[in-house]
């Protein structure tokens, strides 16, 4: 079995990649940054011997990386059975105050590169008869909250995007799950004053990929919600 996923030499997108390789699932990493991608590879492989672990550098803001990943993809593995749109940039500030291009970087990142990754794999999935597709969405898909600005846009935007991919691919016998995390700890948080157990560990996102994906080929887990027992911040 073959995964591809985005964003995903770090936080959440790590401890899915990490998770998925345990299981001895097959991957296909990208990142901006080439040296973590290789270290990434590296890593997994040395503990993983039996794994295929693929990747290259993408820059999953732009059209033309989002399509040269996807061909790397392709070239690599005859089937992709799951898909995981977690690349994703956080840029807090008010609508009326955040920095002009704020919307146009977050809906690229957020949305854009799942909307052109989606279509470039899609076609793989539909020729094999199945497949499983994860958008990384966020509580911010369904409230707005204080200083959340064009990110709330971006994350409403990726969950309309998914529940449109669900009714389309229902009847190809492929299952679309929207992932709504809240307070995680990733680099977003990168020093933060607060302590451990505040927020949630990326790898409690990672269980609930898991299990959604173990689910028999009958039923699909649509949305999942998440927050810290404390609630949101």
């Amino acid at each position: 079995m073959n995964a591809v996923i985005t964003g995903s030499t770090k936080g959440i997108g790590k401890a899915i990649v990490d998770l998925l390789v345990s299981k001895s699932i097959n991957v296909a990493i990208c990142s901006r940054s080439i040296a973590d991608v290789n270290e990434c590879i590296k890593t997994l492989s040395s503990a993983n011997p039996g794994v295929k672990i693929i990747g290259c550098a993408a820059d999953m803001r732009k059209k033309e990386d989002v399509v040269s990943f996807s061909k790397f993809v392709l070239d690599h593995f005859e089937s992709v059975d799951i898909l995981i749109n977690n690349a994703g940039v956080f840029l807090p500030g008010e609508i009326t105050q955040e920095e002009d291009g704020a919307l146009e970087q977050m809906m690229e990142t957020n949305l854009y590169s799942a909307y052109h990754l989606t279509r470039a794999l899609v076609p793989n999935m539909i020729a094999n008869g199945h497949g499983h597709i994860f958008n990384m969405c966020s509580i911010a898909s369904k409230i707005a909250y204080p200083n959340g600005g064009s990110y709330s846009i971006s994350k409403f935007a990726l969950l309309g995007f998914s529940k449109v991919l669900r009714e389309e691919l229902k009847t190809k016998n492929i299952k679309v799950t929207s992932i709504m995390p809240g307070a995680t700890w990733s680099a977003s948080w990168a020093g933060v004053d607060l302590p451990e157990s505040r927020l949630m560990q990326a790898s409690d996102i990672a269980k609930v990929v898991w299990t959604a994906l173990e689910m028999s080929p009958s039923a699909v887990i649509e949305d999942i919600t998440l927050r810290p027992q404390l609630g949101d911040l």
